[in-house]
């Protein structure tokens, strides 16, 4: 009986939790642990906040956009900008998690678990897209200050963009910080590379006012569709070179590769403990 016994457990495979409790618990613990440091929660929305309105006032009576008969005041044209600049710092500091877990030693204890590491991605970048979308989401509530209204459509489909732009860059900032051993190195790569993806996403200024090669590089910028999305939902009236249903695929796609991405880069590099 006992080598009977022996002979059948031999042939169990080991037991996996599956992806969906393991990534629901890495969601969860990203979500507790960004509110539980208020300085990171302020900053996050008080220095957007405070950017779009020096800026926006500072620009606000050289800056027109539209002709004379629609001029649009540069607080209105910037907002946009100012909502997708806290997605973007949200989603990308959040990764810092992952260099952090490393360190402690968290990340190397779930790796080792019998956890699909699909789930560990999952789980990580579901919860840096949520805090993301949320204080995205909470931007809003300035929203009536520039003349902004929504209805129930459109304010699902702003809700559908926020969740698709802070998607793809919290996939984005997890594929940089899987790869780095330094929050110092993190930060240089943050300066270097996703700064310029912001200015050059038609946040600042418009399409039509930019040179030929800076409107090439903002066409193939992908956070550019986020931020015309938003800006066609917003202002429904305002002029519009990309249709919204086309900068919605473009999120999508986005998305998509940056998932993906972050998946590759974790199977090519077997976390390590800190020395």
């Amino acid at each position: 009986m006992v080598t009977q016994s022996a002979s059948l457990s031999a042939h169990v495979p080991p037991t996996t939790t599956g992806i969906i409790l393991p990534a629901f618990t890495l969601w969860w613990r990203e979500l507790v642990r960004f509110y539980r440091q208020r300085a990171r929660v302020v900053g996050v929305i008080a220095s957007p906040l405070l950017f779009w309105v020096v800026i926006g006032s500072g620009f606000g009576s050289s800056f027109r956009s539209g002709d004379a008969a629609g001029q649009q005041h540069y607080l209105d044209y910037f907002y946009p900008g100012a909502l997708i600049m806290i997605v973007l710092f949200t989603s990308i500091f959040t990764m810092m998690s992952v260099i952090e877990d490393r360190k402690e030693g968290f990340l190397l204890s779930v790796l080792v678990a019998p956890v699909p590491r699909s789930a560990i991605v999952l789980g990580k970048v579901l919860g840096g897209t949520t805090l993301s979308a949320i204080q995205g989401l909470v931007f809003l509530a300035f929203a009536p200050l520039v003349g902004i209204h929504l209805g129930v459509t459109d304010f699902v489909l702003v809700v559908i963009t926020v969740f698709l732009v802070s998607f793809a860059l919290t996939a984005l900032g997890f594929a940089i910080a899987w790869s780095m051993d330094s929050t110092q190195a993190f930060h240089a790569i943050i300066n270097l590379f996703l700064i310029p993806l912001w200015l050059l996403s038609g946040a600042l200024f418009p399409l039509a006012g930019a040179s030929g090669w800076i409107r090439f590089l903002i066409r193939i910028n992908p956070l550019t569709y986020g931020v015309e999305a938003l800006r066609d939902l917003l202002y429904p009236a305002g002029p519009e070179w990309v249709p919204l249903s086309l900068s919605l695929t473009s999120l999508v796609l986005f998305s998509t590769l940056m998932f993906g991405l972050s998946f590759i880069m974790m199977n090519r590099r077997t976390t390590k403990p800190a020395a």
